[in-house]
């Protein structure tokens, strides 16, 4: 009723104009409303506006069952990596303008392509947007454009609590030799994660722009909030409340990323304890679990224990996928795991593509253990950084399941 009434009042209002031509140009439309009598119209109208706007919000809320399962129907069999170029170390040299290299994306995602890949999990950053809004949002679109070329879909994946805790925009530095990923780094760090007065004003444009700019881009698969909010990252000196800031922080950016209304699922991926909903749940994996419209979660063992973590989640009813795994020398590997995960229709993301700056042949140990050339059996990645697959077995796997 409130709204009828505000628009049988503009109507009103209007009724001294409706003899006249206005031309629409800006000065002149400024004039009219400053003449008198037509300011009480224009607040009139910008209350209107204002009143419609409330229910929109209020009702911004997760995806029922249906919508979720309806969604996901409509999917091919998502496959493909969580991806950086070989010539970043971290999220933060993939997107800053200096060393964003598109022509080495184009090359790698059109070897994703022929693989038949459909799908990549990205890493985003909070200070990317605090220093250049607009040129990391045209950056962005860049980035989907090829991808799109390619046939590719985009997972975002907005923050990260894992690895160096202390970011720093600019030039990054060298990896250190043969270290498993040595120089990627947490959003938002770890400063900023523990001064919550500072979250509407640093955290919150940069969620309620990205996905506001995105929101409707069919290029855009999913929103992945924060990946493994409550990782710890032993190899660097942390504090001992992490997780609880990680979970004030995390639902903050939900209902930030709920606002800004996105046509594409939210989730957030659960990567330990026991999933079931009857087992001793950590209250992050509640949240994550309660809150996402399509569950994801991460799994880096042998078969039995991805088929164990699928079962636990299959009671929740909603589409299911696995954001991360393949680590070959703890079992996961290609020829073990990804056709079970086609055989139960759940979306395929392993760690790694090519090698690079990243360093993440190297395995999780290389922080405490010394290595000095290429490993036997690599941790992560399929190519190397001239295109050559590491095993034309896997390579050849991956095409066989993808057609």
């Amino acid at each position: 009723m409130l709204h009828s009434r505000c628009l049988m009042s503009v109507s009103r209002s209007s009724s001294t104009m409706r003899n006249k031509v206005v031309p629409l140009s800006r000065p002149r439309l400024r004039s009219q409303f400053l003449s008198a009598g037509s300011s009480g119209f224009l607040w009139l109208l910008l209350a209107c506006i204002a009143v419609f706007s409330m229910p929109a919000r209020a009702t911004a809320q997760r995806w029922p069952e249906k919508r979720a399962n309806d969604w996901y129907r409509q999917q091919r069999w998502l496959v493909g990596s969580n991806y950086i170029p070989s010539t970043a170390i971290n999220e933060l040299e993939m997107w800053q303008a200096d060393t964003f290299d598109l022509p080495t994306i184009d090359r790698e995602l059109g070897w994703a392509e022929n693989l038949g890949m459909n799908t990549m999990r990205v890493f985003l950053h909070n200070l990317l947007w605090q220093g250049d809004s607009q040129g990391f949002l045209h950056r962005m679109d860049q980035f989907l454009q090829v991808a799109d070329n390619h046939h590719i879909r985009i997972l975002f994946v907005l923050f990260d609590s894992v690895w160096d805790p202390n970011p720093k925009a600019g030039k990054q530095r060298e990896p250190e030799p043969h270290v498993h990923n040595s120089g990627w780094v947490q959003a938002p760090g770890i400063e900023l994660l523990q001064d919550s007065s500072r979250w509407d004003s640093e955290l919150k444009p940069y969620i309620a722009g990205v996905i506001g700019r995105f929101r409707d881009d069919r290029r855009v698969l999913m929103w992945d909030l924060m990946n493994e909010p409550d990782n710890d990252s032993a190899q660097y000196k942390g504090i001992p409340n992490k997780g609880e800031l990680a979970l004030r922080l995390l639902k903050e950016e939900w209902q930030w990323a709920r606002d800004a209304r996105p046509s594409q699922p939210l989730t957030s991926g659960v990567w330990k304890d026991d999933w079931s909903p009857k087992s001793q749940r950590s209250a992050m994996s509640i949240f994550q679990l309660e809150k996402s419209d399509v569950i994801t979660f991460h799994s880096y063992g042998p078969p039995g224990e991805m088929r164990r973590r699928i079962k636990s989640l299959r009671s929740y009813g909603r589409p299911i996928v696995c954001t991360e795994y393949m680590a070959r020398p703890l079992g996961s590997t290609f020829a073990s795991i990804l056709p079970l995960l086609k055989h139960a229709h759940v979306g395929a993301y392993n760690w790694g593509f090519v090698n690079g700056k990243s360093q993440t042949i190297y395995p999780w140990d290389s922080w405490e253990k010394t290595y000095t050339g290429e490993p036997p059996v690599w941790f992560h990645d399929i190519f190397r950084a001239d295109g050559s697959p590491y095993d034309p077995r896997e390579t050849a796997l991956l095409r066989e399941m993808t057609h």
